[in-house]
């Protein structure tokens, strides 16, 4: 929620800055080895999520504060298109099947569909507002897009229509499917809890409430042990619990202003990104303990980010500062 995003900004700062000073020295090159950066210009401000084509290599990158999505080769390293006139965009999703790409914008609750091949417009759907996480599902061919006050649009990628919703007591941030349990866990911040869904009754059937830590934006799921991951802000932490009961397993320190989290099913390891300038690299080292090995330095800003495992890639959109132009930069995922 654009609200909620700001409503903490004075404490985030203080705790970036806390985590940054904390952060381990800047290493990990034998997990994550730099390959190259893109630049993107004329992208100012505030960059939001970014999506995959991964049979092409190209990249959907929301550039939320210049109202367009951009569109990136990463095999010639350049922009090929930009969809401009945008309504504060916050989320995006490839739909393979369909060649098309669906923008989610905040400003207007629009979710607008296009063409990959062509970039015409091709159906929309207009929510209550605040647009924002998408997921698909594929073996369904259903889209979900968190909106609003406190709700998860449910649509036919096919069709381009709305076909239900998922009512919640707020605004939804980052949400994991599991299709085989047709369960969905979802971060509810305003309400500080996590809840859980059932996609078959499409309402939520329970939720696990806590004071502190607040702010949980970024989430993840290991489907092979059953367990959420979870990134806070306030204070900014990595708690992970078990996704059947909502028990707390591990709980660490991690880098300020976290805005996206990753679960490597190849190696077991775990990615963070976030504002204060580091992408952090967790380790599972016993049953219920987990190490932090790394905390690789990046952009200051640069929280927004997307593990392609497929392509044993990690992209981080990194925002202009001063007279240094936005850029997306690429890592090779070592084994």
């Amino acid at each position: 929620m654009l609200y909620s995003r700001y409503r903490f900004h004075i404490l985030l700062l203080v705790g970036s800055f806390i985590n940054s000073c904390n952060a381990q020295e800047n290493s990990g090159e034998n997990r994550l080895l730099l390959e190259k950066t893109i630049a993107l210009p004329g992208v100012n401000g505030r960059i939001d999520h970014i999506d995959i084509n991964v049979k092409d290599k190209i990249a959907y990158i929301v550039a939320l504060d210049n109202n367009t999505l951009e569109i990136v080769d990463l095999k010639s390293g350049r922009i090929t298109g930009t969809i401009k006139r945008l309504h504060e965009p916050q989320g995006v999703a490839y739909i393979e099947k369909h060649k098309e790409f669906m923008v989610a914008n905040g400003g207007s609750g629009e979710c607008s569909f296009y063409n990959a091949a062509t970039l015409k417009k091709t159906g929309s759907i207009k929510l209550s507002g605040d647009a924002d996480n998408v997921r698909v599902d594929k073996s369904e061919d259903k889209i979900y897009v968190g909106y609003g006050n406190g709700g998860i649009a449910i649509i036919d990628a096919s069709s381009h229509m709305q076909i239900d919703d998922i009512i919640l007591p707020s605004h939804p941030e980052s949400f994991q499917l599991d299709v085989n349990t047709a369960r969905l866990w979802v971060n509810l911040p305003g309400s500080g809890m996590i809840g859980l869904v059932n996609l078959k009754k499409t309402r939520l059937i329970a939720h696990w409430s806590r004071f502190l830590p607040r702010a949980n934006f970024p989430m993840a799921y290991d489907e092979l042990q059953h367990r959420i991951l979870v990134g806070y802000r306030l204070p900014s932490r990595l708690i992970i619990y078990d996704s059947e009961t909502g028990k707390e397993i591990f709980s660490s320190p991690t880098v300020g202003d976290v805005d996206d989290l990753y679960w490597n099913k190849t190696t077991g390891e775990i990615y963070l990104s976030g504002g204060s300038g580091a992408i952090n690299i967790f380790k599972q080292t016993g049953k219920a303990s987990y190490k932090q090995l790394f905390a690789i330095k990046i952009p200051i800003g640069a929280r927004t980010s997307l593990f392609v495992p497929e392509l044993n890639q990690f992209l981080i959109a990194a925002r202009s500062i001063g007279d240094q132009p936005a850029k997306l930069i690429i890592y090779r995922v070592l084994h």
